[in-house]
């Protein structure tokens, strides 16, 4: 399955902003004025799809959008420390898992792209988190005005290729080009990177250390 709407990193204006990013009056809202979702090619019903997410199906693994019922998985994948080792540093708590989720469902609806639940098609576990995303990092030099892709399954499904399977069906949707940035110590997400066709690019300052800048080209 696949969309025909993509993100644009443009700045919005007044007459670009998405349907429902308009008041009353039709103009944009200002909260929602800093983005734009460049408009579709084709299927009427893209500004929905858009706004709630789409889904994808691979062999294994179906990606969703996620909802307030993924809470306590979610949470639960969050503060594992083998989860968050190359991530942060430190187990999520609840409190900073729930502003994950929520986070998950804004950026569809203001950025046009976001994060998928990643669960098992034969029994609907869920498994983790794969997507999109722009969160204005602090890196040093800056990083390209792309979407950030990433990944995170529960260390339970690992070596699997479950991770690769996930993040080459969003690339697929996604249908151009995006970095991603990766703890220089992580060899496995590195490995999952190459596999995918992410290239090394720089090694950029991130808070108080570095990070693997890598793009890939579409």
């Amino acid at each position: 399955m696949r969309s025909a709407r993509r993100g644009d990193l443009r700045p919005a204006t007044p007459a670009e902003a998405p349907d429902g990013a308009r008041g009353q009056c039709g103009e944009a809202k200002p909260a929602e004025r800093a983005l734009a979702i460049e408009a579709p090619e084709s299927n009427t019903n893209e500004p929905l799809q858009a706004a709630v997410g789409v889904r994808l199906d691979t062999p294994r693994l179906r990606l969703r959008p996620h909802s307030v019922e993924d809470f306590e998985a979610l949470a639960t994948l969050w503060a594992d420390p083998a989860v968050t080792r190359f991530i942060g540093g430190r187990p999520a708590t609840r409190e900073e898992s729930w502003g994950r989720l929520l986070r998950y469902a804004g950026l569809w609806r203001l950025l046009g792209f976001g994060y998928w639940a990643v669960e098992d098609r034969e029994t609907g576990a869920y498994l983790g988190d794969v997507g999109f995303a722009d969160f204005h990092r602090p890196l040093d030099p800056a990083p390209p005005a792309l979407p950030e892709m990433g990944w995170v399954l529960s260390p339970a499904v690992h070596g699997k290729g479950l991770a690769t399977e996930a993040a080459a069906a969003a690339l697929a949707w996604l249908g151009r080009d995006c970095f991603c940035m990766i703890d220089p110590a992580h060899a496995g997400s590195l490995r999952v990177a190459a596999k995918l066709g992410f290239v090394q690019v720089g090694v950029p300052r991130y808070r108080d250390g570095v990070t693997t800048l890598l793009i890939r080209r579409h």
